[in-house]
């Protein structure tokens, strides 16, 4: 009897498998920010870039991208179980135990930047595990709980990616990979933005103070519509500065109307599907901008 007790409550408890640990690093986001990192690394050379700290840069920006992810995922797994869209998360659903997802956290975190510093160099290391502390840290554990500007102020670290890829490179600064990081920066708001108006009442319901919790949807429609302008005007810097040229001008152009009437759409408010709609062509439209300015620096290399 004793035997057939334990064996019922066994099966009622949830089982974490190895999958599990990769859902925490949130690849699909990983992967998008890999692609703005590649971009920074050829932008910063007018060839291709070297084989070895564009391998070692970006599996180490990649490692550490999915360790704050990680940490992101045990700060947040009280918060993600009160919301139907992040709920299944393997901490939010108790499968997988939060000492596991700590350690996994820390060992993903640790060998990318260990990475960075050992083959690569020292600032990209630095800036990376900068990066980690403000996106697990700073966002995630504070900003995201004490403010609705949370989005842009925490920003800054998910803007980072091509400027880490510039880094790798060059192993220095330069206004080009903050101008890169700039593009991110001012996209994220009417990015995130349209997500939270579409999840408003889990945002509520869980507490969270996103913009359209505590100033309602429609103050946020206007914000999504004036940042989405702030971003087209950010875009065409690399044109204005000669950083790109008119192959980029042309593409951007193209990607930015699109992207303004998604826009538009949500500041209307007269469909409740265009806030989702838009928040999944900003992704595509981030990548276009990014894949356009490669076009331009590699098209205009060899036309020249």
């Amino acid at each position: 009897m004793r035997n057939a007790l334990t064996l019922s409550r066994s099966l009622d408890e949830p089982v974490w498998r190895w999958p599990d640990l990769i859902t925490l690093g949130k690849p699909r986001v990983v992967l998008v920010m890999l692609v703005c990192v590649v971009v920074g690394m050829a932008l910063a050379t007018p060839s291709l870039p070297p084989l070895a700290p564009t391998l070692f840069g970006m599996t180490g920006i990649g490692l550490a991208a999915s360790g704050a992810a990680a940490f992101n995922h045990v700060l947040d797994r009280r918060l993600d179980a009160l919301m139907q869209r992040t709920a299944r998360r393997p901490l939010a659903s108790q499968r997988l135990p939060t000492a596991y997802a700590l350690l996994w956290a820390s060992l993903l975190s640790c060998a990318g930047v260990g990475l960075l510093a050992w083959q690569v160099n020292a600032l990209t290391a630095w800036l990376t595990l900068a990066s980690l502390l403000g996106y697990a840290l700073v966002y995630t554990a504070f900003l995201k709980r004490a403010t609705p500007q949370n989005i842009v102020i925490g920003g800054v670290a998910g803007a980072a990616p091509p400027l880490l890829g510039w880094t790798a490179i060059t192993g220095q600064l330069g206004p080009e990979p903050l101008l890169l990081m700039l593009i991110v920066f001012a996209w994220t708001p009417p990015h995130f933005w349209a997500l939270a108006i579409h999840k408003h009442t889990e945002y509520a319901e869980a507490g969270v103070p996103m913009l359209p919790v505590t100033h309602g949807d429609a103050f946020t429609r206007l914000q999504v519509w004036l940042y989405g302008w702030l971003t087209v005007a950010v875009t065409l810097l690399p044109f204005v500065i000669g950083m790109s040229g008119y192959i980029y001008l042309a593409g951007v152009l193209v990607l930015n109307v699109r992207f303004m009437v998604w826009n538009y759409r949500v500041w209307r408010g007269r469909s409740s599907a265009a806030p989702l709609a838009a928040f999944w062509f900003s992704i595509r439209y981030i990548l276009g901008v990014f894949a356009v300015l490669l076009i331009d620096h590699y098209g205009s290399s060899y036309f020249s």
